[in-house]
């Protein structure tokens, strides 16, 4: 027979005296109980024994940080008061993810949105840990607490290997458009008008071409180094048309990658993959054009359905009627346009085909307009296409798109595993990277609605 479980309180007691008397093994096994124990009382228990008997020894500062994320509050909150009754500097990344920085919310008139329990302790101990409730001496304090956060990540950071970018300057400018109805019941009523103010930074001139990742593939090879965390396991980053003469030329863009593949060659060339409003903003400029030659379509400036398959496509049934035309062999038989072609449709600060040739994957959520940050490893795509942190924001149409999609406001999405023949990329970059000096991490954008 299976001998019943150990009673709580019998446990707790034993554990109790076993640090007290520090027999063997009975710190490496408190710290296991404090996340691993199915009984959250036991956890707290575990916590308040590694603080009163071996706060200084290591893990003991660690297991209190992660405790401040137990999914029980109660453990959650004893977490966060041993921390900030004991000062342990660990677990202040971890406190500041739930109340925010302390130099902000003792800043008087700070609005905040009330949290509960959580977020108070957590201020609380955060106070405790820096030892002062002043802002502006908070600030110093954080600043030189993250100093060798911030050097070690400089440390890391690669330097952008491509010189073929184009600046855009920082500054304000108009984005999305009013709604207008066209004849392919193409959507576009999710991009209301706004003012956004940006930073400066560096874009590629053309969208990623093969012969560019040509050589990713080969630095790379099999190495995970630059693989997003949630990269489905053995997935490799070849492309999936890059056995087709219509898709595979050297100049041509490359094709038939998913966004992991993106997201993996942006931290191999120094930079990432661009936010919607970077995308935009090189697109369009400040003046909130159409197109990213001007108001007015001119089909002579892009590639798109028309030119794809050679045949005039003035409205939805039509282009439905083209489209199934394509097949996977020959048709159409040139299909895409080398990067760099068609420089009479450059947009305002000089990046080539913003408009047509292939869609350009974001980094940003379709849904939420956040940064995307999947969590589907392990899943099949089947498992999670009906999940909207699946779908990233994808730009500027296509070979197959008819001109609402060329529009610089036009927002389209796809699932983050598709690999499609008629979607690309390309980066951004700090615009104080060049190719000696690493690119800085992306800045937030501000946005004012605007009538």
């Amino acid at each position: 027979m299976t001998a019943p479980p150990e009673s709580t309180d019998r446990l707790v007691a034993d554990l109790w005296a076993g640090a007290a008397r520090r027999a063997p093994g009975i710190h490496e096994r408190l710290i296991a109980l404090s996340s691993r124990d199915d009984r959250w009382p036991v956890r707290v228990a575990c916590l308040h024994i590694l603080a009163e008997h071996f706060r200084a020894e290591a893990g003991t500062a660690t297991a209190l940080a992660a405790a401040t994320h137990d999914t029980v509050d109660w453990v959650a909150f004893t977490g966060i008061q041993l921390a900030g009754r004991h000062r342990t500097d660990a677990a202040v990344p971890d406190l500041i993810k739930i109340s925010g920085w302390p130099s902000n919310f003792t800043r008087p008139g700070s609005l905040r949105k009330p949290v509960g329990c959580g977020s108070a302790f957590a201020k609380q101990a955060l106070i405790r840990i820096f030892g002062s409730s002043d802002p502006g001496r908070l600030r110093d304090l954080e600043d030189a607490f993250f100093a060798p956060w911030r050097e070690s990540v400089t440390a890391r950071r690669r330097s952008r290997n491509h010189t073929d970018v184009v600046l855009v300057p920082q500054g304000a400018g108009r984005h999305g458009a009013a709604p207008a109805g066209n004849a392919y019941g193409m959507d576009d009523t999710d991009n209301p008008p706004r003012e956004v103010f940006l930073p400066a930074f560096h874009i590629d001139r053309t969208a990623v071409t093969n012969a560019r990742y040509a050589a990713f593939l080969d630095e790379v090879r099999d190495s995970p180094e630059f693989d997003h965390p949630d990269q489905p396991a053995g997935k490799g980053h070849a492309p999936a048309h890059a056995n087709d003469p219509r898709f595979n030329r050297p100049e041509l863009p490359v094709v038939g990658v998913d966004w992991y593949d993106a997201w993996a060659f942006a931290g191999w060339a120094g930079g990432r993959l661009p936010s919607e409003d970077e995308w935009e903003r090189a697109a369009r400029g400040t003046d909130g054009r159409t197109y990213p030659w001007g108001d007015a379509f001119e089909p002579d400036r892009v590639h798109y359905v028309e030119g794809a398959f050679s045949r005039p496509v003035p409205d939805l049934a039509h282009l439905d009627a083209v489209l199934v035309t394509a097949d996977p062999d020959a048709h159409p038989p040139a299909p895409v346009l080398p990067a760099d072609s068609l420089p009479e449709g450059a947009a305002p600060y000089g990046a080539l085909q913003m408009a047509g040739n292939v869609w350009e994957m974001t980094r940003t959520n379709y849904f939420t307009r956040e940064d995307m940050d999947p969590f589907f490893k392990g899943r099949r795509p089947v498992e999670f296409m009906n999940r909207k942190d699946a779908f990233h924001a994808l730009r500027g149409g296509s070979w197959t798109s008819p001109p609402p999609c060329l529009a610089t406001h036009y927002r389209g999405r796809d699932l983050i595993t598709d690999r499609h023949s008629e979607v690309g990329f390309r980066c951004v970059y700090s615009a104080d990277a060049d190719p000696e000096a690493g690119s800085a991490a992306p800045q937030d954008t501000e946005e004012e609605t605007v009538p």
